[in-house]
Formats: C-alpha cells, sequence, structure tokens
C-alpha cells in the first residue's frame, strides 16, 4: 500500500494536463482503466463461478528529443467474485477462468497492485531501442487481452527498418509479468502458474517450480508490399524449445470484394535439456519435433467480413508454448480457448462480422471444430481434452463522444464432439459451459 501511495503522489500531478512542453520536455499521462465481468455456467452437478474485477494503469510518459521514459504501475481489485479459491467438488479442479482476473498464487488477494511498465527508448527516423519493461506483440509472446492486464516482458528491443520498408526485430527478455499475477517471473519461473496437465506418462505435470531457463530471444523479420505482407520470427526459449515461424497474408480487390487469403507454418524443436534434465521434470522433451501449418480464405464487402481457417499440427511430442505468455498464432484461434500441448490436430474455424453505426458497433460469430489426440494418449493430449466444439458471439461498441472508451461482450460455448463418455475431470473446465463476458476499457492518451 505505501508503494501505491508513493507512486500516486508522483504522477497525479502529471493528470491535469493531456501534454505539455517545458524546457524541451514534453509530460503526458498515460491511463488505462477496465472492468470485467466474468462467468461461467455448467450443468447442475459443477461449481458455477462468476468475477467482477477492475485494474487501473497509472503511468506517465517524458519524452526528451529522441529519447522516451515510460512507467506505469497497475492495480487490481476483485470487487466481487464467488468463491474461486475452492476446487469444483466433483471434478476436483480448481476455478480455470476467473481466477486468472486476479493473482492465481494468492486466489484470496482482493488487492493488490506491480509495477508493470518502466522502460527508456530511444527511437530514430530507421531504429530505435528500448531497454526495462514494457509490453510486447510477437508470434508466441504477446499481450493478449483475456483478463484485466497484458503480458509485460523486461528486457531488451532493437529494431532497424530499410528504406523499401524492411523491418528487423529483436528481443532479447530476461522476466516476464503475466496476466493472473502480482509478481515478474523469471523465464522458467513463469512456466506453470497456469494449469500444467498431464506429464508424458499420464501423471500430474510437475516442471511448475522446476523449469530451468534463464532467457528468450526472438528475431523478426517483416516486409508489407502493397496487397502482400510477409513475416518470419524465431523464439529461443534457453534449454526448452526453439520455433521458427513464416506467414504471408495477400489481400486484394476484384468485383468490389477485397478477397483475404493467407497461409502459415511453423517447426518447434526441443532444445537442452527441455527445462530439466530429470524428464519427470521437464517442460519439454528435447527430443519433440513438431510442425503446424495454417491457412485462410475469405472476403469483405461493404459492412461485411467472413473467412474459413484451417489448422493441422503433426510431428512427434507435443507442440508446446506457455499459456501464460500469449495466445496462439495460427489462423484457428478463437479467444477462451488454445491448441497448444497437442502433438496432432485439426482445426477448423469459421469468422463473420457486420460493421454499424459509421464502424462504432460491430457485431460477429466465430465458430470452430477441433478434433484433438485421443484422451487416453497423454503423450499426444497433455490436457486430457476432448474434441470440442467452440462457439463465440460478440459484440464490440466505442461512444462516438467518449474518446478511449469501449466495451466488448463475448458469449462462448463449448460442447464436446462425438458421444465418448467422459470423466468429471474431462469436463469442467473444457466443455458443456456457458461462458459469459463484459469488458470495459477505457484509455487516455493511447
Amino acid at each position: 500500500m505505501f508503494r501505491i501511495n508513493v507512486l500516486l503522489l508522483i504522477f497525479l500531478p502529471l493528470f491535469g494536463f493531456a501534454q505539455q512542453e517545458k524546457k524541451g520536455i514534453i509530460l503526458s499521462p498515460d491511463l488505462h482503466f477496465r472492468t470485467f465481468w466474468m462467468s461461467t455456467n455448467y450443468p447442475s452437478d459443477f461449481k458455477n463461478d462468476f468475477a467482477l474485477g477492475s485494474s487501473l494503469n497509472l503511468g506517465a510518459k517524458a519524452r526528451i528529443q529522441k529519447f522516451e521514459l515510460q512507467v506505469g504501475y497497475r492495480v487490481f481489485a476483485n470487487l466481487w467474485s464467488s468463491d474461486l479459491a475452492s476446487p469444483d467438488p466433483l471434478s476436483g479442479q480448481p476455478n480455470r477462468y476467473e481466477a486468472g482476473l486476479f493473482d492465481l498464487l494468492n486466489p484470496k488477494d482482493k488487492f493488490f497492485g506491480k509495477l508493470e511498465t518502466l522502460s527508456i527508448s530511444y527511437q530514430n527516423s530507421n531504429w530505435g531501442a528500448s531497454l526495462g519493461r514494457m509490453g510486447i506483440n510477437s508470434d508466441w509472446i504477446n499481450a493478449q487481452d483475456g483478463r484485466l492486464s497484458p503480458t509485460a516482458i523486461e528486457g531488451l528491443h532493437t529494431w532497424f527498418s530499410t528504406s523499401d520498408d524492411w523491418k528487423f526485430d529483436v528481443w532479447a527478455i530476461s522476466r516476464i509479468s503475466i496476466r493472473g499475477s502480482s509478481e515478474w517471473f523469471g523465464v522458467g519461473e513463469s512456466m506453470g502458474i497456469l494449469p500444467v496437465g498431464r506429464d508424458i506418462n499420464g501423471k500430474p505435470a510437475a516442471y511448475f517450480g522446476n523449469t530451468e531457463s534463464d532467457w528468450i530471444g526472438i528475431f523478426e523479420l517483416s516486409k508489407k508490399w502493397k496487397i502482400l505482407s510477409a513475416s518470419f520470427s524465431n523464439t529461443l526459449v534457453e534449454n526448452v524449445s526453439n520455433t521458427v515461424w513464416v506467414s504471408a497474408d495477400r489481400n486484394f480487390e476484384k468485383k468490389n470484394v477485397t478477397w483475404i487469403t493467407g497461409i502459415q507454418a511453423g517447426y518447434q524443436i526441443g532444445i537442452g535439456d527441455g527445462g530439466n534434465a530429470d524428464l519427470a521434470l521437464a517442460y519439454k522433451n528435447p527430443k519433440d519435433k513438431n510442425w503446424v501449418i495454417s491457412g485462410r480464405f475469405g472476403g469483405k464487402k461493404g459492412q461485411w467480413t467472413s473467412h474459413l481457417s484451417y489448422t493441422k499440427v503433426g510431428g512427434d511430442g507435443r507442440w508446446l508454448s506457455p499459456r501464460e505468455w500469449g495466445k496462439d498464432a495460427w489462423y484457428t484461434f478463437i479467444p477462451r480457448e488454445r491448441n497448444e500441448g497437442f502433438q496432432s490436430l485439426d482445426a477448423i474455424t469459421g469468422y463473420i462480422e457486420h460493421q454499424f453505426i459509421n464502424q462504432r458497433l460491430v457485431a460477429y460469430l466465430n465458430m470452430g471444430f477441433h478434433w484433438l489426440p485421443d484422451l487416453d494418449d497423454a503423450i499426444a493430449n497433455k490436457y486430457n481434452f476432448p474434441s470440442y466444439r467452440q462457439i463465440n458471439l460478440g459484440l464490440k461498441y466505442k461512444p462516438e463522444n467518449i474518446k478511449g472508451l469501449d466495451f466488448h461482450l463475448i458469449v462462448m460455448n463449448k460442447e464436446a464432439l462425438g458421444n465418448e463418455q467422459l470423466k468429471p475431470n474431462q469436463r469442467y473446465n473444457k466443455i458443456e459451459m456457458i461462458h459469459f463476458n463484459l469488458i470495459a476499457n477505457w484509455k487516455f492518451n493511447k
């Protein structure tokens, strides 16, 4: 509490003005307020949960010529919720969704905060660098938008662009701030704060607190043409894995329709000892070799946009990317579920949206079918997850007269595919649910 009061005393004098220049220094406040209502309802034999949470990022930026200093402290509050610390009586599983709004390691903590950003940056016309705590949006480590705060990293980011629009980015990451936590963690420490699933022998995975990895290095290369954009990334997690990812998207006009096409491909291997020399404690088997291909086709005409996507995963072992670090990069990702942790996957998703009121109101439908490996195959199916169908109905609204304010409503349903008899721990947190999100965001000076 003392830290919060000190930061308020420092930053509040800056919030009375949006931008002021004095002696070559440009000061501006940086505020982000979010309120999040979440509830999950199951059939009568399972425990239902709900939560209302808020977060407020109090920050500021100071710019001196080509240098910028940014600082931000985020406060979290559990305003009202069910008992999120109690497991479901039938399955014995802990709450998966609502608890992630707050501190997963201290689920009874109703009010807490953390220093989310503290960085210094230099930016020239064609290159720049940032050092400290900052946001990130790479293929496999990204902000995501499913809780009260985004993913952030501590490290170095530098970039360079050429006169013909090639862009090079390099990230060196030593610590991570994940959604659902009040702390900053080393790379290995961050793995396993979210549910860990099974090890390759079918026992509860034990890599949390036992994963040895000190840093992440990311190299990115991208280029945009008039109708085509392409990107390449290599994500190296020291002593754990290396993931190569390529993507190309081409949009073109024909007969008053903007056609949307894209293809992605990835290859992942285990490196070092996968996080621990004892395979029973390792995050990834160092012998794993996995591949993925994903494609998309669709179109946009007037206020309508629609597309169909397909992803196939194969190889030996599991494709893994810590859920603490962000969302899946492939086209078939649908919010509120990830498909890492599997040896094989076939997924088909469709998306359709319509824009109203000068694009200030957007309604959309996301629907996907996800065929996963056999539930009894622990090597191929880390989370003991059945094949499933998911539907997301959503509304996004930006009021005309309040700058920086937006609302997002998501109603999600997941059901199992097929008639297989499922155990309670294969149903709870996974299928047979109606999941409801209502999010309000207000950003000032962003």
